[in-house]
């Protein structure tokens, strides 16, 4: 196989080649990808041919029936799909300003953000560009890198959660996210006083699913107590699922503070008093490393950094 010149990859590279890698890669048939494309199949395969002679290898693994990329495929595929998101979002900011509008921005935010810091900026930012259109995804942090990642997000707030991901994403902190050990009003164990942890685990608790972030901050905090994970558990990332189940039965919950304050001032939930402790993590911007954000992106983080800014100083001034 030889080198690859970027010149002539430049030069001969088209972005229907790239759907139709894209295609391929979503139907994994021949016959599909061709009636998607509205091409015949002969002319969908005779273009694929071409793509793997220019490449010099396979980007498809032939089979009886189906198309399977193969190793090299599987890289190909990945760059094919980040450049048409790419085009995509290109289009709609086009479409969207040649017809009057301030273009698109879409944020990605972890659940304790979207309680807070992102609805007062999303305000702010239409006050100044009422045509822009917003569009606002909900996930854990891991899910919203991905995003980055794959150029499906201009920005996102949450925080990095691995050592290694710092190398690939630009983090600006916002705020610290602590957490709280909830139970409905009516549960036994808001007259109980302190309890020993050991006793707490015995109950059902609901709680984030294995592998998110605020999971293994909570694994790690049972560890460092030397207890034993509870067992009588229900996982779910949905805070309306958290609030309803921990409201309707004897549950012990660990959320964001900021999405029980609420509920804690209204009475319908208590804190528990626990040795369970889990240190505050910022949580803040993330982009893609050494991409400089422009246009409504940049402006919206500007937003968020400024208001973050005067949120620590009235706290400073009552401390």
């Amino acid at each position: 196989m030889s080198d690859l010149s970027f010149t002539t990859f430049c030069s001969w590279l088209r972005f229907r080649h790239l759907l139709l890698i894209d295609t391929l890669g979503r139907t994994r048939n021949m016959h599909l990808a061709a009636q998607q494309m509205n091409l015949s199949q002969p002319a969908l395969s005779k273009m694929l041919k071409e793509i793997e002679s220019l490449l010099g290898f396979a980007v498809f693994e032939r089979q009886p029936r189906s198309m399977q990329p193969t190793a090299l495929g599987e890289q190909v595929l990945r760059y094919a799909q980040l450049v048409l998101n790419g085009a995509r979002g290109f289009v709609e900011q086009i479409n969207n300003l040649s017809a009057g509008g301030h273009g698109h921005l879409k944020v990605g935010a972890i659940f304790a953000a979207t309680a807070v810091v992102l609805p007062r900026a999303i305000v702010q930012i239409k006050q100044r560009w009422p045509l822009l259109a917003i569009e606002v995804v909900e996930q854990t942090s891991d899910h919203l890198m991905a995003m980055l990642e794959e150029h499906t997000l201009d920005l996102a707030i949450g925080r990095l959660t691995e050592q290694g991901q710092a190398q690939r994403y630009d983090f600006q902190p916002l705020a610290p996210e602590p957490f709280s050990i909830v139970v409905n009003s009516q549960h036994p164990l808001c007259k109980a006083g302190s309890m020993p942890l050991q006793e707490l685990v015995d109950w059902p608790w609901i709680i984030y699913p294995k592998g998110t972030p605020i999971r293994r901050r909570m694994e790690d905090a049972f560890a460092k107590a030397r207890v034993a994970e509870p067992r009588n558990t229900i996982e779910t990332i949905s805070m309306q699922t958290f609030i309803q189940v921990l409201q309707s039965g004897p549950m012990i919950g660990m959320l964001p503070s900021v999405m029980v304050e609420p509920h804690l001032k209204s009475g319908a939930l208590k804190t528990l008093d626990t040795p369970l402790h889990l240190a505050p993590q910022d949580y803040g911007i993330l982009t893609r490393k050494g991409e400089a954000l422009v246009g409504s992106a940049q402006e919206f983080a500007e937003i968020l950094l400024a208001n973050a800014q005067e949120v620590k100083g009235v706290s400073e001034v009552f401390q």
